[in-house]
């Protein structure tokens, strides 16, 4: 059989780490062991009957069964701009400022090859999701990286940023709260963003995808939010964490009319739009009955009371996340991430992420999603306690 060649941009792409991670999972599961899997960051809780209802019902619909318009039902598209007015106090134009999304991955992807070409420049977070990489070698673009650090609050420092970085920067990705830190950022924040975006003529993304999870009484702020966010860039929504529709692949990009128009455009090439099942269902989840979102809400944020309590019983020292349903847990000394991933692995049949798997400076830190009951979240500290590796009298003290 021949073999043809991958094109160049294949070629380029990152190698998918967390798939090593998934290989060395299932095969402590097939040995047999009571493996408790903390690793990946897919949703354990149902979707909320109501939206599961809404997409039944529109299953059966006729219309339904047809080729929907290639840039969403309208109705969607308003369902959208109403859901930003109530929830953020932002007037959304839902002709020119939205774009239906197969899941924020594709448009996060989508949007460095709608605006780079190659050779241009993105500034990237480190650590940060891996796809955004996956988006720049597409464009067979350039990235510098943004340091995220715990000293800054897991931000990062506009002013520690090169000139040069700034200057050749076209675009900007960011995420809060964040993933894999689990830190959150403030209005202010977002204002500073906006005016170093508007000097440099940078196009800012903001990757919303944990929009609803900000705990102790804090909402998560959206980056439209801020003076003139719209005019310089987007911010990327998922229905995948607010409702736990995952498998759904829905989501949605708002803000400039231009890269909204541009993403609109790069799909028109490469689909017809999401099943309108998907779309009523969606739309039943943005403005219909909140309270099972809110019911998702509460359960992390039990999960993450329970589990920093475990945390502080074996002396392992961290901070309580800020936001999303991950926590960003520092190595024990004399390992790097991997090592210690994999001691946990086979010692404990504990599966956690590795901070390098996020980039050069996630290295020293393991993410641990809290996406299982709270009463394997606190087996699972337990048995890594066993190891004996953390001070118990110093956090007691």
């Amino acid at each position: 059989m021949r073999n043809f060649e991958q094109s160049e941009m294949l070629k380029r792409l990152p190698e998918q780490f967390f798939a090593k991670l998934v290989k060395k999972t299932q095969e402590k599961i097939s040995q047999g062991y009571d493996v408790i899997n903390l690793g990946q960051g897919n949703p354990d809780l149902p979707t909320p009957d109501n939206i599961v209802r809404a997409a039944q019902d529109a299953a059966a619909k006729p219309k339904n069964h047809k080729y929907t318009p290639f840039r969403g039902f309208p109705y969607l598209k308003k369902a959208i701009a109403d859901f930003y007015k109530r929830e953020y106090d932002v007037w959304i134009d839902p002709e020119t400022e939205v774009a239906v999304l197969f899941g924020a991955k594709a448009g996060l992807v989508e949007v460095s090859q709608c605006l780079l070409n190659p050779g241009d420049l993105a500034l990237l977070p480190d650590p940060g999701y891996p796809d955004y990489l996956s988006g720049t070698s597409m464009a067979d673009a350039e990235t510098a990286f943004m340091p995220l650090l715990s000293e800054n609050d897991f931000l990062p420092d506009y002013d520690a940023l090169s000139a040069e970085d700034l200057e050749r920067a076209k675009l900007m990705m960011l995420n809060y709260p964040n993933n894999p830190t689990a830190a959150t950022a403030s209005r202010e924040f977002f204002d500073e963003t906006v005016s170093v975006a508007k000097k440099h003529d940078i196009c800012a993304v903001h990757d919303f995808a944990y929009a609803t999870i900000g705990f102790d009484g804090q909402k998560p702020v959206s980056f439209l939010q801020s003076e003139g966010a719209k005019d310089i860039g987007i911010e990327v929504y998922t229905l995948s964490k607010a409702y736990s529709m995952a498998g759904w692949r829905v989501a949605f990009a708002v803000g400039n009319q231009s890269v909204i128009e541009s993403i609109n455009l790069i799909q028109d090439h490469m689909y017809c739009s999401l099943f309108g099942g998907v779309q009523e269902a969606s739309a039943e989840a943005l403005l219909g009955d909140q309270s099972g979102a809110m019911e998702l809400v509460d359960t992390y944020a039990m999960r993450r009371q329970r589990f920093v309590k475990a945390l502080e019983r074996i002396g392992w020292e961290a901070e309580a996340p800020k936001g999303t349903f991950f926590a960003w847990l520092p190595v024990p000394n004399g390992y790097t991430s991997e090592e210690f991933a994999d001691l946990l692995l086979e010692e404990t049949h504990v599966v956690v992420a590795p901070g390098n798997g996020f980039g050069s400076r996630g290295e020293g830190y393991v993410r641990v999603g809290l996406l299982d009951n709270e009463e394997r979240l606190e087996e699972a500290v337990e048995r890594i306690g066993k190891l004996g590796m953390f001070n118990k009298e110093s956090s007691q003290a």
